[in-house]
């Protein structure tokens, strides 16, 4: 899998910075992508003492861009309610 390389793939140095977390020719968001490289060997301090790392983005449109990974917008899964699996058998010696 290419995202996790080391090493930035070539595809990477023609990369512009993206002000909004899209491709700045097309406006295709980061989930249309054809490939994908994170910079995981240069995280960049915040104030607050958390990381971020550059995304890479290859969009099908042939442009290449990268954002800030806490400039990604939340994850539409977030938020979904999640059920609570029944239990599996639990023993109570309590119970009769």
């Amino acid at each position: 899998m290419e995202a996790f390389e080391p090493n930035p793939p070539d595809w990477t140095l023609s990369a512009l910075h993206a002000k909004e977390f899209c491709c700045p020719t097309c406006q295709a968001i980061s989930k249309a992508a054809t490939k994908v490289w994170i910079n995981r060997r240069s995280p960049v301090f915040t104030e607050d003492h958390r990381r971020k790392w550059q995304e890479f983005y290859h969009c099908p449109c042939g442009s290449t861009w990268w954002a800030w990974s806490s400039d990604r917008p939340p994850s539409e899964l977030a938020n979904q309610e999640r059920e609570v699996p029944p239990p599996r058998g639990w023993f109570n010696p309590f119970e009769e």
